[in-house]
């Protein structure tokens, strides 16, 4: 009896599911369809924005880029407070190879360049504010690993981290006051495919840039100072 129910079941799971399959139209071109067809149409001329994916990030999902920020904060919140009574290692890093010191001073400015480059460009190439922030957090990463000696001003950082947080909300906050939605853009489009374009989006992206760089930095120097 059990068995022949369950044959029964899965017949009529497998009926249904393919029922779904013969119902898409397989071989139609639907990418221009519905909500997708819009963005791609009507992004850069609302938006201001050729990078279309950075244009429904920042601007048509911008409450919800939002929350991505803050998660980071509360994960890098929740690290400290794990770590904030384990002692600092005794036994001091090793120093790297000269080779590896010098490679590190001549790299390192020009990570942190990269990713200055990659989120003031996110509203014109491929890029962002946490994958620039990202770049400029491993810059720091290699001199910790290269230089024993290395560690950066935590006060400081904390200082950008709430600074750039702030911008952000309050750029949010004007598209409440002077718009319609939060981050509703309250500037000028400018020219599409030139820098000083899109609005408050390279804005947004700068300052995200910032937050996620100083978080990311201080949570490597925190573990390599703590973490045995």
């Amino acid at each position: 009896m059990r068995k022949a129910l369950a044959i029964i079941l899965l017949g009529i799971i497998g009926y249904y599911v393919l029922a779904v399959f013969f119902r898409i139209p397989f071989g139609a071109d639907r990418i221009l369809a519905g909500v997708a067809g819009k963005y791609l149409w009507e992004g850069v001329q609302k938006t201001g924005a050729v990078n279309i994916v950075t244009s429904i990030v920042v601007n048509y999902r911008g409450f919800d880029t939002l929350g991505e920020v803050t998660v980071l904060f509360l994960a890098a919140t929740g690290m400290g407070a794990l770590l904030y009574h384990r002692q600092p290692m005794q036994r001091a890093r090793q120093n790297a190879s000269l080779i590896v010191k010098t490679g590190a001073r001549i790299l390192f400015p020009l990570i942190i360049l990269l990713g200055a480059y990659v989120f003031v460009h996110g509203h014109l190439t491929p890029g962002g504010g946490f994958q620039g922030g990202s770049i400029i957090a491993s810059g720091f990463l290699l001199m910790f690993m290269s230089y024993r000696s290395y560690h950066v001003n935590h006060r400081i950082l904390s200082v950008v981290e709430s600074l750039a947080g702030t911008t952000f909300v309050v750029i949010g906050l004007l598209g409440l006051i002077y718009g319609y939605s939060f981050l509703q853009n309250v500037l000028p489009l400018g020219t599409a495919n030139t820098l000083f374009s899109a609005g408050v989006i390279p804005l947004i992206y700068i300052a995200v840039g910032f937050k996620v760089g100083s978080e990311l930095t201080a949570v490597l120097d925190t573990m390599l100072k703590t973490v045995k």
